[in-house]
């Protein structure tokens, strides 16, 4: 029966000197990690977990026998990768701190917006300028809802909603990824100066996608969904979500590779809200700091999403400002790479004092010499 482990990041200090030194640096970020459960599966269930501290790591790892040692030695170096800046044109998103993408939607039943920047074009050129001017260093555009019980939408249609909204975020040299699982809308946005792919399926909707994407040598942000068709939502059923997604993410993540993707460029997405119950939404975002152990920077999409809604009386999209920054402050504690929101104005300020208190923290006044 095979095993597989998962080194998984249990506790946190505000900074290293609050341990004694003994707390590493996760994914090259502002949050430090100074406790780990070492989960081995088997057959399905839990075989065995380790709990230990950064100074123990050695002997845990050299007690598991080869083939789990080799894997959670990689995983623990994988913890701890700095990972390079995303260079975008003129443009460098940095990795060493919270990065926040504004949602930009061009269609006509999106959840959040019902449409209003899809035949507007001058309300979308202002939401998407006054985002930049917020803060957020990328502007996802997406032409396709993929709310559950969204229809498919036909590649014409998709490409006449992203690529003017591509070309006038492109006019203000903004960093642009563009929401879409099909490699002829991405194609065309990428020749109309867009940056990124930002696919929901893992690039298995559309087969051309990974070659389109290692030809052209863009990022690549990679999302589980349990749905490989029309329906992303379609066929969650997990034994262990936290697991499960992990584990598809792996193979997503080694696919890109096999296919020409370069390592550096891949971003991965737990895919919150897609094919998941409140349940099991609930349990990803609590072991998030466990997917660092993939070794590529993390996205986390939590912004309005509906469980919000479930947990707050059932509150609408445009009611959920107070959820979705708290959801952003739980990605930000768990070293989350970039912030994909509706509402950046809030989103960045929730993240300047955050890291305001993180460099605070550095210099914390315990650590000070007595008087």
């Amino acid at each position: 029966m095979s095993e597989s482990i998962y080194v998984c990041p249990i506790g946190f200090a505000p900074a290293p000197q609050h341990n004694d030194g003994a707390a590493i640096r996760l994914a090259g970020t502002m949050v430090y990690a100074s406790r780990f459960a070492c989960v081995v599966r088997s057959g399905g269930e839990i075989a065995a977990r380790h709990l230990f501290g950064v100074r123990e790591a050695e002997r845990v790892f050299a007690e598991l026998g080869s083939q789990l040692e080799q894997e959670a030695r990689e995983q623990w170096a994988n913890l701890q990768k700095v990972h390079e800046p995303i260079v975008l044109g003129e443009r460098t998103i940095r990795l060493d701190q919270p990065q926040i993408m504004g949602i930009l939607n061009v269609t006509p039943d999106s959840f959040s917006d019902g449409g209003e920047f899809l035949d507007n074009v001058e309300a979308g050129r202002a939401h998407a300028s006054g985002m930049l001017e917020a803060g957020a260093s990328i502007i996802d555009i997406g032409g396709e809802s993929t709310r559950p019980g969204a229809a498919a939408t036909w590649e014409g249609d998709e490409k006449d909603r992203v690529l003017p909204a591509v070309e006038y975020c492109a006019g203000m040299g903004a960093a642009i990824s563009v929401d879409t699982r099909r490699a002829g809308v991405l194609e065309a946005a990428l020749q109309s100066g867009a940056h990124i792919a930002n696919d929901v399926s893992a690039m298995r909707y559309d087969p051309r996608t990974a070659e389109l994407v290692a030809g052209v040598r863009c990022p690549v942000i990679l999302m589980h969904a349990p749905g490989s068709g029309d329906d992303l939502h379609e066929g969650g059923d997990y034994a262990d979500v936290v697991t499960d997604v992990f584990d598809f993410l792996k193979e997503a993540r080694a696919n890109a590779i096999a296919a020409g993707v370069a390592e550096d460029n891949i971003i991965l997405d737990p895919g919150i809200g897609f094919g998941k119950s409140l349940t099991e939404n609930l349990a990803l975002l609590n072991a998030l700091p466990l997917f660092h152990a993939l070794g590529s920077p993390l996205l986390l999409g939590v912004s309005r999403k509906r469980m919000i809604g479930a947990l707050s009386k059932e509150a609408e999209a445009h009611e959920r400002l107070g959820g979705s920054l708290a959801l952003a402050t739980l990605g930000l504690n768990a070293g989350a790479h970039i912030l994909r929101v509706h509402d950046v104005v809030e989103t960045v300020q929730a993240r300047n004092v955050w890291r305001g208190l993180r460099d605070a923290a550095l210099t914390d006044f315990s650590q000070m010499p007595p008087l």
